[in-house]
């Protein structure tokens, strides 16, 4: 445990987005610096865990080489942690936060984040918010080994997913405003909605299936509702096309999970997906909130199966170039070694 050299932030119990970006590249991370994780939530047996109390009595001291240890904080409460731990047990760390965010800050966020040693950004977009640039840009990856393609016939039949929590801030109002004309005049399509209802949102999905309900849709539109993380993979492999129309978003993961598993994209533009996706290639961006556009996006992209299939080839060939998990870890342990020379 002395050896420790990068300690991970792990506020929520709740499972997110955040959490799913840190379990991608945590295992790839631990062989490239020995780590350790603050909380134990959604963190298996082979990580070592640290409580608060452990967390201050390892870091009151320097590494052996005499180097500060690192502390990643991808949430405020985390960069709150580190700071108490810092300032006022005098822990020896330099703490690192990751702003994903695409929106102004709130003042309490910048005060935190000037007291940082250093940022990470996962985008441009993301980048143009901060007050000032940060100090490396490191996009999300993917493991490949888990999202990946399968062999499947070009068929007429087509699914169409959308996967991720559902709430107004995912924009699946927007895809069924969208689609209702889609699947009237195209029996063969079938919506499949894959993501967890809270009950704050309750109503929000009620007033979906109400939409289906009325224009005699049903039988075209399945929702799964919250599947567990190991049958995600099966499922996007499932799809010919993977829409992800969020009105906001930090950097978002599902188009790259899509891609690499073989299935054309439709996107906004939110999150960093406009810097990802090549309009015509892996597939498509519309503007953010814009019915018309995806509505008309999604009539062009259903009509040619046979491209939905080469731009899911694209996408995994995309993916394994650019927006691998091993990319990431690499990128992010670099940048964290760097540190201990400034």
């Amino acid at each position: 445990m002395d050896n420790t050299e990068l300690i991970l932030g792990n506020s929520n119990k709740r499972f997110s987005g955040v959490t799913s970006t840190m379990l991608q590249v945590l295992p790839l991370q631990k062989e490239l610096m020995k780590l350790a994780v603050l909380g134990k939530h959604h963190i298996d047996d082979d990580t070592s865990i640290l409580s608060f109390r452990q967390f201050i009595k390892l870091c009151k001291k320097t590494l052996p080489n005499g180097n500060s240890r690192i502390f990643h904080a991808r949430r405020n409460d985390e960069m709150i942690q580190a700071l108490i731990a810092k300032k006022l047990f005098g822990a020896k760390i330099k703490i690192v936060f990751t702003s994903t965010a695409q929106r102004h800050h709130s003042r309490f966020t910048r005060w935190l984040m000037k007291q940082m040693d250093a940022i990470i950004t996962t985008c441009n977009a993301a980048n143009s918010y901060l007050q000032q640039p940060a100090d490396i840009i490191i996009p999300h990856g993917i493991d490949i080994e888990i999202f990946k393609p399968c062999k499947k016939p070009v068929s007429e039949n087509i699914q169409i997913g959308m996967f991720g929590r559902i709430r107004p801030s995912k924009g699946i109002d927007l895809l069924i405003d969208a689609i209702i004309p889609v699947l009237k005049e195209n029996s063969n399509v079938t919506l499949n909605l894959i993501g967890e209802t809270t009950p704050k949102f309750k109503l929000y999905l009620e007033q979906q299936k109400a939409k289906i309900t009325a224009a005699e849709l049903d039988d075209q539109v399945i929702h799964h509702g919250k599947v567990p993380f190991s049958s995600l993979p099966e499922l996007y492999r499932s799809m010919d096309l993977v829409c992800a129309l969020s009105r906001s978003e930090g950097f978002g993961l599902t188009p790259l999970e899509a891609m690499a598993s073989g299935t054309a994209v439709l996107t906004s533009e939110a999150g960093a997906w406009k810097d990802i996706i090549d309009n015509g290639v892996q597939g498509y961006h519309t503007p953010t909130g814009n019915v018309d556009a995806i509505r008309e996006t999604l009539e062009n992209m259903i009509q040619n199966p046979e491209k939905l299939a080469i731009m899911g080839v694209s996408g995994r060939a995309h993916v394994e170039a650019k927006f691998t998990n091993k990319l990431e870890a690499e990128r992010l342990c670099t940048f964290f070694k760097s540190l201990h020379s400034q």
